[in-house]
């Protein structure tokens, strides 16, 4: 009998399934021995994706006592676009989403890019460790350029890769939660780690995929939910913004409200949005509506969304009225991060005798 190999990407994502399992056993007995990476683009709100995809899992981790830094990467949205916008208030309003969310800056540490000097250098070692060819291969980098078309790539976006991988290891990161889509890019930073190491002698651990078990959820319109689609529900949008984009979402002709992602994706993507915010089963949240239609089942889903936020927007009020103490957490982290980059810098250019 013959026994189909499973393809190389597959057979990552089932071995880093695996070991996942594992780390979150040993997470639970031992998290002082986790430094946990993390970050997004300040590129526009954070929404319920983000809320169920990786703020929870941040908070998870924070409070099981492992040390969570998350980066705030401004340098990365001069990679794909020439128009920076508001900037500083993107950057405000990211941590605002995330300490409102449950982040908790004296357990966890919040840092910019461009406030972290040493971090940046490390680029220049870890790019002579990998061939362009690498990079072209990279799955993100070769979307974005296909997405880019007659627009040239730039240099940054083809060095993400690389950028990322100096994110991690500059802090001793050993523990990245990702999506099943990123894990080249884990794997790529783990490939610079150890060839550092077979070079310069060991310095880098190489870091660990946690994977993601949140859900896909959809935007209002039936496809991915994206900032730059317009089809996300802001953690910050107030109740009656909520009500009106999820009262304008798509679903379905038929009356029964059921369950099934693979036939009734919209419908069902309504259903998980309501569960999730409820904390009970989709097949539950859906008995619950049973035959009476979609107008029904947008009331619910609006209404156990807006109660699941109402604390989390009025922790976000909170924090709004005292800027200086949001400015504070930012500098304090800024301030923590650069203390580590200085110091794995130096013991960079000491290993390849530059010191």
């Amino acid at each position: 009998m013959t026994t189909l190999a499973l393809d190389p990407a597959e057979a990552s994502f089932q071995r880093a399934q695996t070991r996942s399992a594992e780390l979150d056993t040993e997470i639970a007995r031992s998290p002082e021995r986790f430094r946990v990476l993390t970050g997004d683009r300040p590129t526009g709100p954070l929404h319920l994706g983000h809320l169920f995809g990786t703020l929870a899992n941040r908070v998870r981790l924070q409070d099981a006592g492992v040390e969570v830094l998350v980066l705030v990467a401004d340098y990365q949205v001069i990679a794909d676009r020439d128009d920076l916008g508001d900037l500083p208030g993107a950057v405000t309003g990211l941590l605002l989403d995330q300490l409102a969310a449950g982040l908790d800056p004296d357990r966890t540490t919040f840092f910019r890019h461009s406030a972290v000097p040493a971090l940046n250098q490390l680029m220049l070692p870890f790019l002579s460790l990998v061939t362009v060819a690498e990079l072209q291969r990279n799955p993100t980098v070769k979307a974005e350029a296909e997405a880019a078309g007659a627009r040239p790539l730039s240099g940054l976006l083809l060095t993400y890769p690389v950028h990322q991988a100096a994110d991690i290891l500059f802090c001793g990161g050993n523990l990245v939660p990702v999506g099943r889509d990123q894990l080249p890019h884990l794997e790529l930073t783990r490939t610079i780690a150890r060839r550092f190491n077979q070079r310069y002698g060991q310095l880098f651990p190489e870091p660990e995929a946690l994977l993601s078990q949140a859900p896909l959820l959809l935007g209002t319109d039936g496809t991915k939910m994206s900032k730059s689609r317009g089809n996300t529900l802001a953690l910050r949008d107030d109740e009656d913004r909520t009500a009106a984009l999820i009262r304008g979402a798509t679903t379905d002709a038929e009356r029964t409200i059921s369950y099934q992602p693979d036939r009734r994706p919209e419908v069902s993507n309504l259903v998980l949005l309501g569960a999730l915010c409820r904390g009970e089963s989709p097949e539950s949240f859906a008995d619950s509506i049973g035959g009476r239609g979609a107008a029904a089942l947008k009331a619910a889903v609006t209404e156990a969304v807006n109660e699941h936020l109402r604390p989390l927007r009025r922790r976000r009020a909170e924090l709004t009225a005292d800027p200086g103490a949001v400015r504070e957490v930012l500098a304090l982290g800024n301030a923590r991060a650069n203390e580590l980059a200085e110091a794995t810098l130096d013991r960079v250019r000491v290993a390849m005798q530059m010191s």
